[in-house]
């Protein structure tokens, strides 16, 4: 394999334009290392008749003789040697994921016989693919849309119930049927504007005012919905962001390491052990969590651990649900103290009160507790984070907070940072439209927002696209994808 993976047959040094785009490509799709099987992938015109060059079935049947979407079982050879028993599975233009016709060979996993397949392919002319390439095909053979394209990327990545649900609305098409009529609307009256610019001198109006001033308010509505759908799709696809916050050894690392069930961060008696932000993402009942235990809040003459108690007031900021740990066994005027500098930070946050260490104290002693920070409003609960008492409730208390719907089938959430800006661009245009309509500007500069409206909805759906914007886009992809 030494000479097949030499710098020029790396996929970075192959462009995805110009003479090469209908190249054969290949990639193993399955994820890196040994498994039970591997899935080898060929994309392009040619790639039927290349994998006959290397596979030899028991009845002698060619697969370019073979009915599209069946396979066929042999071996592939190479150089007279024996490589793997295989499945083959052939795919004819127009129906297959890239559209193109194409191939998946199902062989073994071992690393060895992956590595040899490929190298045969190699050998026979195909390329190896970049990332994103076999998307990239599809999305500009019209298979599906950029956002659907995008959507595949995160149906691969996700991690839970909601974040695959979201992902295959977007694979459905939902979102971009909606970005297409809207988009569609807004061609039929700006093409009636610029109508009556070429008769501008007969003082002309095709397009109705007060029905087009209906119509942005419609699409704001519409785009203003989906713009701000993306606060809980970003929580879906990432995580609901959870901060762990309370004075040092509250137990906030041992409470990590208990919902993430492994050692994640350091726990210790000694103060100010934690110093840097831990996160790390936790699924529970479908719904992910992503976990950030902060520094320990004092005061400190330490410079490296009051830049860390800095950094947890600005994850206090990011968070959308904040677990205040409180050591019971602190002083109250301790944590009255402390409350002066945390409670300020935690207007619009849902917070969930811990006090940890109930198993030291008294049933006596713990009813005195229980109105600790009276004016603070919070959910309140008694665990051992070291005990792992209550930490069942807890998990009720973090799925009640994280406020998430139930996700129909139809259901648009946007999810993607450069579908929101888009939309937020868009946003800003159609209301430059409506303002333009009520002051009664001239037809020209209503043309030229409505177009500018229509750009940024094309540009998620890449009907307004540019091969910069393309290839950061599927780059992001994983390999064989």
């Amino acid at each position: 394999m030494k000479d097949v993976l030499t710098n020029d047959l790396q996929p970075s040094n192959f462009p995805l334009l110009g003479g090469l785009r209908g190249a054969v490509i290949c990639a193993i799709s399955t994820p890196p290392g040994m498994g039970a099987i591997a899935v080898i992938r060929l994309s392009g015109e040619g790639s039927i008749a290349v994998v006959d060059n290397l596979f030899v079935s028991p009845s002698g049947k060619k697969l370019v003789k073979a009915k599209a979407n069946t396979a066929l079982f042999g071996q592939i050879v190479f150089h007279n040697e024996v490589i793997d028993e295989v499945l083959v599975t052939v795919f004819r233009a127009p129906h297959s994921f890239t559209g193109e016709e194409s191939v998946e060979i199902s062989c073994h996993g071992s690393v060895y016989i992956q590595q040899k397949i490929v190298e045969a392919l190699i050998t026979h002319g195909v390329r190896l693919a970049q990332a994103g390439e076999f998307t990239r095909r599809a999305f500009k053979n019209g298979k599906f849309d950029l956002s659907q394209a995008e959507a595949v990327a995160d149906l691969i990545a996700s991690s839970s119930q909601a974040s695959h649900r979201v992902a295959m609305n977007q694979m459905r098409g939902g979102f971009a049927e909606k970005l297409t009529e809207l988009r569609d609307k807004l061609l039929q009256f700006v093409s009636l504007i610029e109508l009556e610019l070429d008769f501008s001198e007969e003082d002309v109006e095709f397009a109705n005012r007060q029905t087009l001033y209906e119509l942005t308010e419609e699409i704001e509505r519409e785009i203003d919905k989906l713009a701000s759908s993306f606060q809980l799709g970003n929580a879906i696809k990432n995580g609901i962001p959870v901060a762990i916050i309370g004075e040092t050894n509250a137990g906030k690392s041992t409470l990590l390491n208990l919902l993430l069930n492994e050692e994640k961060a350091i726990v210790s008696d000694i103060h100010g052990t934690t110093r840097d932000v831990i996160e790390d993402t936790v699924n529970i009942h479908g719904i992910s969590f992503r976990f950030i235990d902060t520094a320990g809040i004092r005061h400190t003459t330490d410079t490296i651990e009051t830049l860390g108690i800095e950094r947890t007031f600005q994850k206090i900021e990011q968070a959308s649900i904040v677990l205040w740990m409180i050591d019971l066994t602190t002083p109250i005027e301790t944590i009255e103290s402390l409350a002066e500098s945390i409670v300020p930070k935690l207007d619009n946050k849902h917070v969930i009160l811990l006090f940890n260490k109930s198993d030291l104290l008294s049933d006596a002693e713990l009813a005195g507790k229980e109105n600790l920070l009276p004016a603070l409003k919070a959910d309140r609960l008694f665990i051992s984070a070291k005990k792992q008492q209550n930490t069942d409730a807890l998990q009720e208390l973090l799925l009640k907070a994280a406020h998430i719907p139930q996700i129909g089938e139809s259901d648009v959430i946007v999810t993607n940072l450069r579908h929101y800006e888009a939309l937020i661009n868009a946003l800003n245009a159609i209301r430059r439209v409506k303002e333009g309509l009520e002051i009664g500007i001239t037809s020209d500069f209503i043309s030229q927002d409505i177009r500018e409206c229509m750009f940024y909805l094309g540009e998620i759906t890449g009907q307004i696209s540019t091969d910069e914007v393309l290839g950061n886009i599927f780059s992001r992809f994983c390999i064989g994808k």
